[in-house]
């Protein structure tokens, strides 16, 4: 796992706490964990390549150690269908940034595959200072946020606690298919949650990962990682 360890070197070494979105998204893959299809530009004309790529429609966001919420910068674009308008929307986000950020980094912009809606989840994991790495799995949207239906475990994990994880939060009808919609593809979300547990119990660096959302589809058709939050341990 050399490459993981050059990513989270190369953060700190530059006194960041926070992986920038495209390393972030980089660890994951190098976990095996399904990612929407991205790449970093720096210019036009590599964004054009890389949505020439990745295929349409696109997402295109800001990339900088400097700004967390990127939406209130004007620093992403959705839905991007066609050359043309990654062109315009690259320009568009160099300048709002450059008006309403001045003096922020910019190391690029990330332009990424839009992912096709379905059912949200959310997978994450924490180092707690008694327990060590914990992860959580828990329903995306209302279910989080309002009921709190999450579920958590001391990792590493074996198969029998992701399963037991997976059926103890209050949703898990929804994901059996409830109601006209499909049965989801649990297999992947198992592989998603071991493969968080795995990363975050071999990178000790690691404080704390949140995988949100994580768009999982109808049985057979698997899930894919839409955005991807790193922080490590000061």
């Amino acid at each position: 796992m050399a490459e993981s360890k050059q990513i989270l070197e190369r953060a700190k070494s530059e006194g960041r706490l926070k992986l920038l979105e495209h390393e972030s998204l980089k660890l994951c893959e190098i976990y095996g964990l399904p990612v929407a299809r991205y790449g970093l530009a720096t210019s036009e004309e590599e964004a054009v390549a890389l949505a020439s790529d990745i295929g349409f429609p696109v997402v295109l966001k800001v990339v900088s150690p400097d700004i967390s919420h990127k939406s209130d910068v004007g620093g992403v674009i959705l839905g991007v269908k066609s050359l043309e308008e990654v062109r315009k929307a690259y320009s568009t986000i160099m300048s709002n940034v450059s008006t309403r950020s001045p003096g922020s980094r910019v190391n690029g912009v990330l332009v990424q595959s839009m992912a096709q809606q379905d059912l949200e989840v959310i997978v994450g994991g924490i180092r707690d200072k008694v327990f060590g790495p914990v992860v959580m799995f828990g329903l995306g949207g209302v279910f989080v946020e309002v009921l709190k239906d999450v579920s958590f475990r001391v990792a590493p994990l074996t198969e029998a606690d992701v399963d037991d994880m997976i059926r103890e939060i209050k949703g898990y009808k929804v994901l059996e298919g409830f109601r006209g919609s499909p049965p989801r593809d649990i297999e992947s979300l198992k592989k998603i949650i071991m493969g968080l547990a795995t990363m975050i119990s071999e990178l000790s660096e690691i404080e704390a990962v949140d995988l949100n959302p994580v768009i999982l589809y109808p049985r057979g058709r698997g899930a894919l990682i839409v955005d991807a939050r790193i922080i490590l341990g000061g």
